[in-house]
């Protein structure tokens, strides 16, 4: 299957969809870092790890995750301990290239999640009306956690139709559920750190990710 996208593919270089032309059946789920080589590709393909073991299904039910840098390193690599980190966890870091963030990424996302709140207000202040779908993603999993499930529509009517809901519902909640310390909502950045740091910021990522895809699919991870 094709879908046309306005820059690189998402699973494997074969997407052309343009975003003016964006189909409602997807649901695209943007993590934001500073130079797309560190933090964000390690949430990206993560996050695409898995939805994989939960849904067994390429496609994911219309579940596209791509990042993207406020000041990214276009067509740069992921950095090698960025990849060690996905190693660990038997996550695909093959095919990746960094991209800087622009105007199109934001416009085409359902669900921004970035490493910290300074990459959140970045986000925002580029307009499109992102505030109501964009947080730090342990903003996020903070919120999510406090969602029952059963509020959410059922898997019967497609997950994009759950993920929309569950953004929206989150949006609601921020106002009244704070973080305990500012800190609480940052991922910090390793570049530059030995394999040690990224290791725990690897750890730290996959804890957060872990109850947002399982609100997303309805799907525990499998133990």
């Amino acid at each position: 299957m094709t879908a046309p996208d306005a820059g690189r593919g998402i699973w494997d270089g074969e997407e052309t969809r343009t975003f003016t032309g964006l189909p409602r059946d997807s649901f695209r789920i943007l993590h934001v870092s500073t130079g797309n080589v560190c933090r964000s590709p390690i949430t990206e393909r993560l996050t695409r790890h898995a939805l994989a073991d939960r849904l067994g299904d390429p496609l994911w039910g219309g579940l596209v995750v791509e990042s993207a840098g406020t000041w990214g390193h276009e067509g740069a690599p992921m950095e090698a301990n960025a990849e060690a980190v996905l190693a660990d966890f038997g996550a695909d870091a093959s095919g990746f290239t960094g991209r800087e963030l622009l105007d199109e990424h934001v416009i085409m996302a359902d669900l921004v999640l970035t490493a910290t709140r300074d990459h959140r207000q970045q986000v925002i202040s580029m307009g499109h009306s992102a505030g109501l779908r964009t947080f730090t993603l342990k903003e996020f999993t903070r919120l999510v956690k406090a969602i029952d499930p059963a509020t959410l529509p059922p898997l019967e009517d497609g997950l994009v139709v759950r993920a929309r809901a569950l953004v929206r519902a989150a949006a609601a909640l921020r106002g009244w559920l704070l973080a305990p310390t500012a800190e609480a909502d940052e991922v910090f950045d390793p570049y530059g750190a030995p394999l040690t740091f990224f290791r725990s910021i690897g750890d730290e990522i996959h804890e957060a990710l872990d109850p947002v895809v399982t609100a997303l699919t309805g799907v525990p991870a499998r133990m």
